[in-house]
């Protein structure tokens, strides 16, 4: 894709992740954070993948002058999402429809941060548009533990299931909230949809291709 933009004189935009900071040990993570990643665990592949991706567009940019832009990415939800994608909201959201126990993977207070898919967008489009190469957070600073969304989730969707603690995944970080100084100051972007209100527009979309209405 680098070589294409090189050949073409085109922009390209990254759509990197905040997993490039890995289980971090600031918090929250701003822009200037180098992180602490694993580069053997079992899921280093996602991680150093979209880091060393970030030192090519680097390298690019630098050298050939290529207009680059980088966004790194925090959690992001919302509606269309494959339903059985192995993200925590999709998982959710699917097991409360379905009513199955939500499975929250221990110890629950691993923390993580969503932003609403329009927001994400929304700060995608104005780093394209912008001035700045990057890399951005774009993401929503509102943190809520596992538990605190698995009680959101049951809360909203289905009061009637229970929720149950499971295994946890190798190198799980610990807590993920983006500093979105950045994005405020350079794009005058921040997020505007609240988590309530937007877990019930992403269960709207998955009762309908689920085919199991609301009952009211």
């Amino acid at each position: 894709m680098l070589g294409l933009a090189k050949r073409v004189g085109a922009r390209i935009l990254l759509t990197s992740t905040s997993e490039v900071y890995g289980d971090p040990l600031v918090h929250p993570q701003p822009e200037s954070y180098w992180g602490n990643v694993n580069p053997i665990g079992v899921r280093s592949c996602y991680d150093e993948g979209k880091r060393v991706a970030e030192t090519l567009m680097f390298d690019y940019h630098r050298q050939h002058g290529i207009e680059i832009r980088i966004a790194r990415i925090f959690n992001t939800y919302g509606p269309r999402m494959n339903i059985d994608d192995g993200r925590v909201v999709s998982n959710f959201i699917a097991q409360a429809i379905r009513g199955e126990p939500l499975t929250v993977q221990v110890p629950g207070t691993q923390t993580r941060s969503f932003c609403y898919v329009s927001d994400m967008v929304d700060g995608l489009i104005r780093l394209m548009e912008g001035e700045n190469t990057g890399p951005i957070n774009i993401g929503n600073p509102g943190e809520f533990t596992m538990i605190e969304l698995a009680e959101n989730v049951k809360e909203l969707i289905n009061p009637a299931v229970e929720i149950k603690m499971v295994e946890n995944t190798p190198d799980d970080p610990r807590q993920r909230k983006p500093d979105i100084t950045k994005a405020k100051e350079l794009l005058g972007w921040e997020p505007k949809v609240k988590l309530r209100n937007g877990l019930p527009l992403m269960e709207e979309d998955f009762r309908l291709r689920l085919g199991v209405p609301k009952n009211n």
